[in-house]
């Protein structure tokens, strides 16, 4: 196979890596990078994982198995879509890139946003297809189960799911989640919505595992953050229909602000029956997730107007990001959001373990990954030492009406906060690896 690399970072970063190895008898990408409780990190001549040296190059790996999970029908398919074309893309960039020594074969399943579906496919593609390493779900749910599966069989996992929990009380040392979880996404948004919006809050969350960390996450920062009163709280089913009895309840309680744990096909449909029932002229709608481009394509002007936490734009010139934007319009005919860049840099880091310890050895790979810095699209990042979480940026911002001629509304970024500002401390995680 010919190599190339779309990324002239990557390329560049490689060829240095191959000189300084050469000359230091060092392999891999191993750097030190210092955060707010990642002080475990492996340093430029002592890799995490005990990495291979004495060779400038780590033998030929071979091809890396590697499945995907998907949520492609239920509640989430409309976000799954994207999610699987950044593996796609991943497993293309990978295996055609000077960057790597090894090919990556991907292996697909649907999880149907459903817990034992995602356990049962995971199980296929550990036993029939051989796979060491998955990654996928949206639902955290799902993603919490799979955590566990991942723990058992001593695969590597990538969530897909935000619950904080995931790299919380149920981490384990086999998963890496590249994923911006509830906590960081709650420090771009909980005390500016406090100090710009208003006091008086209602919730209303999807009742499942995320929603009810986003409830937790964004209240303890809004107390933290001053005088809050919680006015109410509603809860409703993954996949719900009908949201008109509690944009009623919210629109009578007296809140200023109406803070919503939903996502996909539950906020789009959320969004436009509040539009119909005129919510917005008594209560600003804020949200963790409304600036997901599925969403605002899908509400239109019923997106219009409400506030929200970012995780990702294809606009930001954070690390690789327009290469990587560009490399997936060439690909796909549009611009990546959330769940691609997901899909695509949970497999990249992942690949740089593996090249930097030299096997494709999940156990060895856990190993190499904790606190491995890393060229992300979000510049240089790492899975936490003490957690396995990225240290990602966060950003908040308001969706305006669309321009004219134009359907989709655009997304104001207002306030950005960085990787080790937004990520808990590590003693505020409870996590023990």
């Amino acid at each position: 196979m010919v190599r190339r690399s779309s990324f002239t970072g990557e390329m560049a970063s490689r060829r240095t890596f191959l000189k300084v190895a050469g000359a230091t008898g060092m392999v891999g990408l191993a750097g030190c990078v210092q955060n707010n409780g990642g002080s475990n990190t492996p340093t430029a001549t002592q890799s995490s994982g005990g990495a291979k040296t004495g060779t400038a190059k780590p033998p030929s790996i071979g091809t890396v198995k590697y499945g995907f999970l998907n949520p492609m029908t239920g509640p989430y398919g409309g976000l799954a879509k994207n999610q699987r074309r950044g593996n796609q893309l991943a497993v293309k960039h990978i295996s055609e890139s000077d960057n790597f020594d090894f090919d990556v074969k991907g292996f697909y399943e649907d999880t149907e946003t459903d817990p034992a579906t995602g356990q049962q496919k995971a199980q296929k593609l550990l036993s029939q297809d051989g796979v060491g390493y998955i990654m996928g779900a949206i639902s955290s749910s799902v993603a919490l189960g799979l955590n566990d599966f991942a723990k058992s069989n001593q695969i590597i996992y990538n969530p897909g799911g935000a619950a904080i929990d995931i790299t919380g009380k149920n981490c384990n040392p086999y998963v890496f989640r590249f994923e911006t979880n509830t906590a960081q996404i709650a420090q771009a948004g909980a005390t500016w919505t406090m100090n710009n919006l208003g006091t008086k809050v209602w919730f209303h969350i999807a009742d499942y595992a995320w929603g009810n960390s986003v409830k937790k996450q964004w209240e303890m920062r809004m107390n933290n953050a001053g005088d809050l009163t919680v006015v109410g709280e509603s809860k409703s089913k993954l996949g719900a229909g009908n949201f008109g009895s509690y944009i009623s309840q919210i629109a009578d309680s007296g809140a200023e602000v109406a803070v919503l744990g939903l996502n996909g096909g539950d906020l789009i449909k959320f969004l436009k029956q509040a539009q119909s029932q005129g919510l917005q002229d008594s209560v600003k709608l804020v949200s963790p997730t409304a600036s997901f481009q599925v969403v605002r394509a899908a509400a239109g002007d019923a997106a219009a107007g409400v506030w929200s936490a970012i995780r990702y734009l294809p606009k930001l010139t954070t690390g690789d990001n327009q290469q990587f934007v560009k490399e997936y319009q060439a690909e796909y005919g549009e611009v990546p959001d959330n769940f691609a860049r997901v899909g695509f840099d949970s497999v990249r880091m992942v690949a740089n373990g593996i090249q930097a310890a030299g096997s494709s050895d999940p156990t060895e790979v856990a190993k190499q990954l904790p606190g491995m810095e890393m060229t992300t699209i979000f510049g240089q990042d790492q899975f936490r030492s003490c957690d396995h979480q990225a240290v990602n940026p966060v950003w908040m911002g308001k969706i305006n009406s669309p321009p004219s001629g134009e359907t989709m509304p655009p997304v104001k970024v207002i306030k950005q906060v960085s990787g080790t500002d937004a990520i808990p401390p590590c003693d505020a995680v409870d996590c023990s690896l």
